[in-house]
């Protein structure tokens, strides 16, 4: 009688958690609504998490869901014209093409300073570095 409660209560937990899986592939791997839509609490998926390797394994795939949804956003906003999305888009995936930002600092002059960073993190500089050996 306790196996077949056991084995009961081992298929209910299989069935939510895909019931819960689904829920998270709706709502893009947002847990809190993912949860409240499937009944189950947040504790018990952090919980699953930790326990269930195979569990853990599918949701983490299910990032790819989301990152997938936001990439195609990306790319609608592109076909839109929006150029900041297209800038955005060759900074990350462009960048052997030379699509990088670059800061370029220009310093004129003589000046040359020392850094310690012992005790201390004062900058100074070269003639007061001298003075004070």
């Amino acid at each position: 009688m306790a196996e077949k409660k056991e084995n009961n209560l081992q298929t209910r937990t299989v069935e939510a958690k895909k019931i819960l899986l689904a829920a998270l592939e709706k709502h893009l791997g947002i847990i809190t609504p993912a949860c409240a839509e499937a009944g189950i609490s947040r504790d018990t998926h952090y919980r699953w998490l930790k326990e269930d390797k195979e569990y853990k394994k599918a949701v983490k795939e299910l990032e790819n869901v989301a990152l997938d949804f936001a990439e195609s956003a990306l790319h609608q906003q592109i076909k839109k014209g929006n150029p900041l999305s297209t800038m955005f888009y060759l900074k990350c995936r462009a960048k052997k093409r030379g699509y990088i930002e670059q800061h370029e600092v220009k310093v004129t002059g003589n000046m040359k300073f020392t850094a310690d960073f012992g005790e201390s993190s004062t900058i100074h500089t070269t003639s007061e570095s001298e003075e004070n050996t």
